[in-house]
């Protein structure tokens, strides 16, 4: 059977949640990472996350069994590389341009899915994808080449897209506490291996260590957890389409807090974006929707 509404609906309002943490962190990661490089950040940064995680989620990690804490390696694997392959893309190509090829895995995601696991998706979901899209070119585009911090960016996308996919369709709700803190912890070592070569550099602030803190804790721990619930009641299109919120977030914590300016196209590149999660998350659930937009509970368990 697919999720209850209710529950559906609960974890599109938690993703969007995390979204906007995850959007929150931008300018904190802009001004971090002047002192701390991006992999050594990265490192210390889940390695937090995941001390945390561990006596908290301990009895729901030890009970995963050996399938379970497969998939949770090869998510941990798929999002620390993506993240690493980012980090050395952006210092490679302006952060604007990275932010948009960073959200194609919007359009990656069903293409993947349709690719690998022959997934349905249903036109109102295409729809999604391309407003998605044009949103997120209008909030991060302003002129663009192609060149090796794009191609390194890119591969991250594919790499965001297969973690969505594989969260989508693997993660369940009693299985997310302890799959978490697998992520977690593979993505600390994933990370630290990249950090490692030229030595780990910690802050050296206390508001270094705060916003460090609060993007290991809130932006890490908290937002892990809570993507793998989510997407045990969502299909991996569906949650694409409802994290490119990241960018509009991160437009609007920039103005707020960043001393940014408000723009025509911050409002133009937000408003696609809403739009399209109107689509898809009204639309896109019209009475005349068959069972199969929406991958079934029991292909969660479903071994790949």
């Amino acid at each position: 059977m697919r999720p209850p509404i209710a529950a559906s609906r609960l974890a599109t309002l938690l993703l969007v949640s995390v979204t906007a943490v995850w959007g929150s962190t931008f300018f904190l990661i802009r001004d971090l990472v002047a002192h701390v490089p991006p992999a050594d950040f990265l490192a210390v940064r889940f390695a937090i996350a995941a001390v945390v995680m561990a006596p908290l989620f301990r009895r729901q990690t030890m009970a995963l069994d050996q399938r379970e804490l497969v998939i949770g390696l090869i998510l941990g694997v798929l999002y620390g590389l993506a993240q690493l392959l980012q980090t050395i893309g952006l210092e490679h190509t302006d952060a604007s341009v990275s932010g948009f090829v960073t959200g194609t895995y919007v359009v990656l995601t069903p293409l993947l899915g349709a690719l690998l696991l022959r997934d349905r998706v249903p036109g109102a979901t295409w729809v999604a994808v391309g407003l998605a899209t044009a949103g997120l070119a209008v909030l991060s585009l302003q002129g663009a080449s192609v060149g090796l911090g794009e191609a390194l960016t890119l591969a991250a996308a594919a790499l965001y897209a297969l973690h969505i996919i594989g969260l989508g369709r693997y993660s369940t709700a009693a299985a997310a506490n302890g799959l978490a803190t697998v992520q977690a912890f593979v993505i600390t070592v994933v990370t630290l291996v990249g950090a490692l070569p030229g030595g780990v550099t910690l802050p050296a602030t206390g508001r270094q260590w705060a916003s460090l803190l609060y993007m290991a804790l809130v932006a890490g721990a908290v937002a892990l957890w809570a993507q793998t619930w989510a997407q045990s009641q969502l299909s991996a299109t569906r949650a694409a389409i409802v994290m490119t919120m990241e960018p509009v977030f991160a437009a609007f914590f920039a103005v707020l807090f960043g001393g940014e300016s408000l723009t025509g196209r911050m409002v133009l590149g937000g408003v696609l974006v809403l739009t399209a999660m109107y689509v898809v998350e009204v639309l896109g659930r019209s009475p005349g929707r068959t069972a199969q937009d929406d991958p079934p509970a029991e292909l969660l368990h479903h071994e790949v």
